[in-house]
């Protein structure tokens, strides 16, 4: 038997739960480079008393948990009484420039393309971050002038760029 994952990302959606889940998986699914499995876990219906509870209709989808990468979610159809922030966002790191590019793309269809690598929400409302894993390593430089010049390059961009993040930080 598989151990529970400690924490689990939660999402509340009006009526949109298991659309959402489905799309990620399908993003995950067929991403560049992709290491862990991800796939429908499970999908929950409202019976009478969750239906009384929540005035969702009987036998719609309560719960679709899904798994992207291994790390496990659950999406909600709750009803309209929560919204998604940006406060909460997801990120996506990426090796290369193709993951970026992918991820970027699928992920903001739809939705809103942000600066600095964040797609602000996707066609759900979800705030994503697609980022280079070279990222942490120029901005974390012990050369302070390097890593300035990578925050400069990377503020003037919507969709980061990993070479123009490498020709900020060598000139």
């Amino acid at each position: 038997m598989k151990k529970l994952q400690k924490i689990t990302p939660f999402l509340w959606f009006d009526t949109q739960a298991e659309e959402a889940a489905n799309f990620y998986v399908s993003i995950f699914q067929n991403a560049p480079l992709v290491s862990g499995e991800s796939k429908i876990l499970d999908v929950n219906r409202y019976d009478e008393t969750g239906s009384k509870a929540s005035e969702m209709p009987i036998g719609s989808v309560m719960v679709a948990s899904f798994q992207l990468e291994d790390q496990q979610f659950a999406a909600l159809n709750g009803g309209p009484f929560f919204k998604f922030s940006g406060a909460v966002s997801f990120v996506v790191n990426c090796e290369t420039q193709e993951e970026i590019d992918y991820f970027w793309e699928k992920l903001s269809k739809g939705g809103e393309k942000g600066q600095c690598g964040w797609i602000n929400r996707d066609k759900f409302g979800v705030t994503w971050q697609v980022v280079p894993t070279v990222l942490d390593k120029f901005l974390g430089d012990a050369d302070s002038v390097k890593a300035q010049r990578v925050m400069e390059a990377m503020l003037k961009m919507t969709k980061i760029v990993i070479a123009d993040l490498q020709k900020a930080y060598e000139s």
